[in-house]
Formats: structure tokens, sequence, C-alpha cells
């Protein structure tokens, strides 16, 4: 039996996010009907992680067991699966890994970004949270590198999410401006629930004033989610890179 990573994208807007779930449609369910119907066999796949429901992403890995023929082919493998896949999924690569090689855990590193139009686009409905008031950039900048100074961000996790540890290494979070955009990238070895929309939503206060930099701080060292700011919206969220290291490819 072989192991394969499949990367794809995916628009989240009309999915309850990756992982399957009982009478809700989500990105795992479609791609294993997918599966299963171009190669008559039954194909299990193990996603990267969890999405929420309306997050996209741009760069999502899954993996799967498999002596079927059509992966060993995979120019033909994509040509078929993208044939049948609906608009809003795209398989970009497959490829043969180690038999250990794991989805979620071998992963070293996820990129989230989220997207802030500060002006009204009828293009970017869905794709991005419109908040038309003024955020200081350079407030948003000082809170953000204060993230990888943290290791507990239960102040940022959703309640009860039954995980055995809240703490997380974050080596990159910053904003930029981009064409009436801001754009917030933040990289982890892992994250928690809610966590990227927690964050930007406790951010955009201190963007708006509303608290400063240091009590952003506070707030982060409380370990209490109910001090954080609301979660931002899910359609400006994206899963945007999961890196693995090399020597798992075969």
């Amino acid at each position: 039996m072989n192991r394969y990573f499949i990367e794809f994208s995916f628009r989240g807007t009309r999915y309850h996010g990756w992982q399957l779930q009982p009478n809700a449609i989500t990105v795992q369910q479609v791609m294993e009907e997918v599966l299963d119907m171009i190669t008559g066999s039954r194909i299990k796949t193990t996603g990267a992680g969890r999405t929420d429901t309306g997050v996209h992403a741009k760069h999502f890995t899954a993996h799967f067991d498999s002596d079927h023929a059509l992966f060993h082919q995979p120019e033909n493998f994509l040509h078929k699966v993208n044939r049948v896949l609906p608009p809003d999924i795209a398989v970009n690569r497959i490829y043969r890994v180690l038999p250990e090689a794991h989805a979620r855990f071998s992963a070293l590193s996820r990129t989230y970004e989220y997207i802030v139009s500060l002006k009204k686009d009828p293009f970017g409905t869905g794709f991005s949270w419109y908040f038309p008031r003024h955020l200081d950039l350079v407030s948003l900048q000082q809170a953000a590198g204060k993230l990888s100074e943290f290791r507990d961000f239960t102040s940022f996790s959703k309640l009860h999410s039954n995980v055995k540890t809240n703490h997380c290494h974050i080596d990159l979070a910053e904003w930029r401006a981009e064409d009436g955009k801001l754009v917030f990238t933040v990289r982890a070895d892992r994250f928690l629930r809610n966590m990227v929309r927690a964050m930007v939503g406790t951010m955009i206060e201190v963007g708006l004033g509303k608290i400063t930099v240091d009590e952003f701080i506070k707030i982060a060292e409380a370990r209490d989610r109910n001090k954080a700011g609301l979660s931002v919206p899910a359609q400006g969220l994206y899963l945007s890179h999961i890196a693995y290291p090399d020597c798992i490819r075969l």
C-alpha cells in the first residue's frame, strides 16, 4: 500500500470546514466522494487539520493510502479529479510519501492570512471582511510583533475545545497594506480553534485605539478568552501554506 499527499485549494463559502460532519457538507466529504468515484474503491483521507465553516484554503494537504494505478500517473489523476470536483475545489499536486508521513503530524508549520477590506468591493464579497473604519497600521504592527513572545494562547482559543495544550510557537506575525486592504499574516507550528480570528478581532481594537498595545499584552497574558475581543468573520481567513520536511517525499 502506497501513501500519497494531495495538495489542493478550496473556497470555503458553502462548506462547514474540512472535516467530516453529520448533516453538513464538508470539503472532506466531497473530496472522498470524488476519489471513490474515479477509482471505484474506498479512499479515506486524513487532512492537515480542521478549518472552520466559511474559511478558505489556498493550500491544504491531505494524505491517503492506496495501490490504485491512477495515482502513479499524476497528470492523468489531476485531469480526471479536477473534471469531477466542483468549481470551488481544485487539486494542485499529488505525490508519494513515506508510509509514516502524516498530513497533520508531519507538518512543520502552517501559515494563515486574514484580509480586511477598507473599501467596499463587490468582487471581494465573501473573500474578505469589509470594515470601513480607519485602522492604525503602526499600532497593528506593534501588537502583531508581540505575538511571538507568547506561548500560551488560551486568551485566543475557542472555549471547551478539548485540546491537551494551548501552547503554540509563532515565528511570523505581521500586517501589511495592500490595495485598499490590510492583510495579517501569521505562521506557527500549530494553531488552536478560532485562534487567528480571535487574535485579529483583538488587534482590531488596538488599531481603533480602543485598547493600547500594553493592554493587548495583558489580555494575552491573562489566559482568559473572555478578556479578548470578538472573533472576526470567517470569510476573511485563508490557510495559505503548510510546510513539510523534504525527507518525507519519495
